[in-house]
């Protein structure tokens, strides 16, 4: 296959081979495959593509489909590390814009562009889905919370400048883009929980509920209540449901509708 050695393809198809048995239609595996030759590559090369459509039966668009619509793969090289800024409504009020002004100021970059160096490459995003932190950066999916603009632009330097930078939670240090995509993968690197994982501002609401005796409602349903709802209404596609409504317009009595079972419906005559 054209892009690879013959050690490299080696190499790839035994990990695609352990995605493949994670599921039962080996196709469903093109997620973590993706990740897997970007780990690889440090994105998702033409040679990613065509190894991952070979070896899953698809062709080469479809694989391409799926690695255009997640931001998370890259079509064109990625810096060894991804820096992203969260702009969201909350981080954004918290001074995420000014991170973001006062890194792409330092950097030279912008959105989705990467250090002449191939250090850095810089997203603008959307939500970190860590907003008991804001503002909050990124550096390849590890968590900076509680960020200013001085701190956000002095961990990027230090990046570019090779030292090794902490995150706030997870792992005790950051990793590079290549090999946070192997993980992404499902090949974890048992770095996880070598830091803090949930910290005070995500266990308050948990703290507070436990000091004050508050418990969530029950999940124990009577066996016969999901039969039906409360209200008596038969659930939907039982008897009497509106599955089971009574024909109340032409298309519910034509020829498609209304067959027995097994039958082959009856094409529609064509007006003269």
């Amino acid at each position: 296959m054209a892009g690879y050695d013959e050690a490299t393809l080696e190499r790839l198809g035994a990990d695609a081979a352990a995605i493949m048995a994670r599921y039962p239609d080996p196709r469903s595996g093109l997620l973590p495959m993706l990740h897997l030759v970007q780990s690889q590559d440090g994105y998702v090369s033409p040679a990613g593509i065509a190894f991952c459509a070979r070896t899953l039966g698809l062709s080469n668009a479809e694989v391409s489909a799926v690695a255009t619509f997640y931001t998370q793969y890259k079509r064109h090289p990625n810096g060894e590390y991804t820096v992203g800024v969260c702009t969201n409504t909350l981080c954004a009020v918290m001074g995420g814009d000014a991170i973001w002004e006062e890194v792409t100021h330092h950097l030279g970059i912008g959105h989705d562009e990467t250090t002449p160096d191939g250090k850095v490459t810089l997203e603008r995003i959307e939500c970190n889905a860590a907003c008991d932190y804001a503002p909050v950066m990124m550096v390849n999916w590890e968590f900076f919370d509680n960020q200013t603009p001085q701190s956000a632009v002095s961990t990027v330097y230090r990046l570019i400048a090779g030292e090794e930078v902490r995150p706030t939670r997870g792992a005790s240090s950051v990793c590079s883009f290549k090999q946070m995509s192997r993980v992404l993968a499902g090949f974890p690197d048992g770095r996880a929980d070598e830091g803090v994982g949930a910290g005070p501002a995500t266990l308050r609401g948990t703290k507070l509920a436990r000091s004050r005796g508050w418990t969530a409602p029950s999940f124990d349903v009577p066996a016969d209540a999901a039969a039906a709802p409360a209200d008596g209404a038969p659930a939907a596609g039982q008897p009497q449901s509106s599955a089971e409504r009574p024909p109340t317009t032409p298309a519910d009595t034509s020829a498609a509708t209304t067959q027995a079972p097994g039958s082959t419906p009856a094409r529609p005559e064509k007006e003269s």
